[in-house]
Parts: C-alpha cells; structure tokens; sequence
C-alpha cells in the first residue's frame, strides 16, 4: 500500500484492452481544456467563432504528427492553447480599416491566418537549433530558469482548479478523494487509471445529485443534458480556409514567443517526468518542428493553435505508463469523436466541477515536477543571482494575470505571463555573474529534467 509505482514504457505488455482505456484516460484529462478553448473563442466572436469539432480533430491530428517528427519517443498530446485567446479577442474587436464592416464570422479566418504564421515561426526557431546545436540554446535554459518556469506553468492553472471547483464543492472533493484513493490503493489496472477512475465514478456521483434535486452553489443544474438531444451523431467537421492579413498577423504571430517557451518547459517537465532526455533524443529541434507544424495546419484549416498539454503530463506521471502509443491511441479517440457531435456533446456534459477536483492533482503535480526540476540539479539558492533569477520568474509568471499589452502601428500584442517569466529568467540569467549549472557536472540531475549529454556516462564521485 503506497509502494512506488513501476513506470511501464512499453504499454504493450498490459494488453490491447488496458491500453485502450489508458488511452480513455489520456482523453478525459485533456477534453475539459481542449473544447473549453472554442467555447471561450466563440463568444469573442458572437457564436461565430471556433469549432469544437474541428478543434478536436486537429488536436488528435496535431498529436499524431508531432509523434511523427518526434520519433515516436515523447508521450505529449497536442491540445488548444490558452495562450492565443488574448489575440482572439483583439481581432474579434478589430473595426477599422477592411475590418470595418466585417462580420465576426469573416474576421475568424483571418485570425487563423495569424495561427499559422506563429506556426511558421516555431519551425524557424527548429532550424536556428538544428544549425547551432541543442546545447548552445540549453545554455540559457539552466535549472534555475526551467524549474521555475515549470513550477509556474503548474501554478499558472491553479486558479482556473479553485474556479472549477468553486462550481459545486461536494463533488469537486469526490473526484479529488477518487483520484486519490485509486493513486494510492488501487490495485493492478485500477492503480493505473486514477484519473478516468475520478472521472467515471463522480459522473455517477453527479447523476445521483442530480436525481436527488441537488443544484450547483450557483443554483444551476449539476449536469445539462440539453446539448445531447440537439447534436447529430454523425457530421463533419465544419473546416474553415484561414486568410491572411498583416494587422491580425501582428496580433496572433508574436504570442508564438510565448508558446515557444512553453513547449521548452513543457519537453522539459515531460523529460523529468518520464526519466528521458528527449530534449536531446529526438531533439528539441523535432519536437519544436512537429508542435509548429501542427500549430499551422490547425490554423490553416479553423482551428486554435496547438500546445503541449501539461494535464496530459500529469496523467503520466501519476499512472507511472510513459509509453506515447497511449497518447496515440487517446489522439485517435479525439479525431472519431470529432465526427460524433452526439459521443462529444454527451463528454462536453461532464460537470465542471468534476474537472476543477482533478485538476487539483493534475495541476500541483506540473509544479512539483519543477520543485523535482530544481532539487535533482542542486541548484545553489545561497547564491544571490540564483535567487533572483527564480524570483523574477516566479513574481512574473503569477503576478501578470492577463499578461502584457502594448501596441505596434496602432496594433495591441499580449505576452501572456509565461511568456514574461521565460524571456525575464533567460535574460537575467545571460547578464548576471556566476551561472550555477554546468552541463555535465550532474549527469542524473541533466537526464531528470531532459537536458543531459552524457546519458551513457556515469555521474562523477567527488
């Protein structure tokens, strides 16, 4: 009871029925953020905006071709970045100039002009690694600046758990004390499927509360089951062409710095998580190239951009199953879905509080990946620059809620705050004195967090 789990790499060994509802898993985590992104999107632009269908697809097609220029090697899904709902709202409120007289559906594809433009830029920053080399660009991203900025990515979501739950206590702690209590004396199968466990179960929950005439602290109902008997069981996808202008490409383009810097901490956590160092194998410069690629198809075609999702990093590192053909597999089940709007409207019922209990694990366990991040590579916090280093990242990851806003030609841009956070550490860290982290120094410390060289060489005694 309580035992240390053993990480499964090869799923295979489990059986084809266990890794289909690993695969089931891997799905729920990452669906509440996914559909949550078009819903947000659409009332930016008056119900003219974003699909969830499309959104699913591109989610389970962006996941399936960033395996494939990951080598197959990384368990990371691809779902909806958060980080380009500011330049969804700014273009939806663009009145002057040809978007004057446009309709909100009419100013969406130029939008998704701008996404693949961020795309684009990603693979730009590939190539600059391929041609530098990795470790030159990891030279700025010491366990001083990654650590903190994980703990952010972790932290940065919290708020968004509390609110989720906030929406009916009672069963926010049931999902929570399900996840718990599976994590920690389930048994076999079980043991490793807290999550769709959490999931299932409070469901339950939530429709015996629902029978029972109980509401949510609000007054609404617990679950509304009034989208299931309007949506059709089977329909295609309503694919969109992107159009491209410079104004909105100035608006959506450079939020790409931010998620630029957080596929780093994402590939990083990822890395410590599953004990690889896929920063070096495949290469950072793959798995920037697939996240990009997947980021422009979805755009090109109506769809949000892509990101790595860090409530998929929480599954793995509680179910202990790091092999990415369980990714796969819950890619796969996001692009059936996406012709089902009935399978995806009857998921979309889930309760928001049942997402807010899991998300207090799945969230808390990013950060403590990057508490792990700091500890295995001894970073020295006797050192003054070290301090400031991490504190800079941690004040500007929190503190700037709704990131930065400035105008270019009359054009507003946010920074979302990870994106503060990264350029501050990485900066700091360059012009201050007396960097702490060497590459090669701590070999386990460099494997943990994804950015060893020396992954065949034993670690130095003193």
């Amino acid at each position: 009871m309580g035992e240390k789990k053993q990480a499964i790499y090869d799923a295979t060994t489990l059986g084809k029925p266990k890794m289909a509802i690993l695969g089931l898993q891997h799905m729920f985590a990452m669906f509440g953020a996914t559909i949550l992104v078009p819903i947000l999107v659409n009332g930016y632009f008056g119900g003219e905006g974003l699909s969830v269908q499309v959104t699913l697809f591109f989610a389970g097609i962006g996941t399936l071709l960033f395996h494939v220029f990951a080598k197959f090697k990384v368990p990371a899904f691809l779902g909806s970045s958060f980080a380009f709902l500011g330049g969804f709202s700014t273009v939806a409120n663009l009145n002057t100039g040809k978007y004057e007289n446009m309709s909100y559906g009419e100013k969406l594809p130029y939008a998704c002009g701008g996404i693949v433009i961020a795309g684009l830029m990603y693979l730009l920053l590939a190539i600059i690694i391929r041609a530098v080399g990795v470790k030159r660009v990891m030279h700025f991203l010491p366990p001083v600046v990654t650590g903190p900025i994980i703990i952010c990515i972790g932290l940065s979501l919290a708020p968004s758990a509390v609110d989720n739950a906030s929406v009916n206590w009672a069963l926010a702690f049931v999902a929570l004390a399900v996840v718990i209590i599976f994590n920690i004396f389930g048994k076999g199968m079980f043991r490793i499927i807290p999550i769709l466990m959490g999931v299932v179960i409070s469901y339950v929950v939530a429709l015996i509360m629902q029978a029972a005439g109980l509401t949510n602290a609000d007054g609404s109902a617990i679950i509304n089951f009034a989208p299931i008997a309007e949506a059709k069981w089977v329909g295609i996808p309503p694919f969109i062409l992107a159009k491209f202008d410079l104004t909105s490409i100035l608006v959506m383009a450079p939020i790409a710095i931010a998620t630029m810097m957080e596929h780093v901490g994402d590939i990083s956590a990822i890395s410590a998580t599953t004990n690889n160092n896929f920063i070096e194998d495949p290469g950072l410069h793959r798995t920037l190239f697939g996240d990009g690629l997947a980021t422009a198809l979805a755009g090109l075609f109506g769809g949000p951009a892509n990101t790595t999702y860090g409530e998929n990093t929480g599954v793995l590192e509680l179910s202990k199953v790091y092999d990415p053909k369980v990714v796969r597999i819950a890619a796969l089940y996001a692009i059936i879905v996406s012709f089902i709007p009935k399978i995806s409207d009857i998921i979309g019922t889930m309760p928001t509080a049942i997402i807010g209990g899991i998300s207090f694990i799945l969230y808390g366990m990013i950060s403590a990946i990057g508490v792990r991040n700091v500890v295995e590579n001894k970073v020295d916090f006797t050192k003054s620059r070290n301090l400031i280093v991490a504190a800079v990242i941690l004040v500007s990851g929190l503190g700037f809620h709704s990131g930065l806003t400035f105008s270019i030609n009359g054009t507003e841009i946010t920074l979302t705050s990870l994106a503060i956070a990264a350029i501050a550490g990485i900066f700091l860290n360059a012009i201050l004195p007396g960097n702490d982290y060497n590459f090669g120094e701590n070999y386990s410390g460099d494997i943990n967090r994804g950015v060893s060289f020396n992954n065949n060489i034993t670690e130095k005694t003193s």
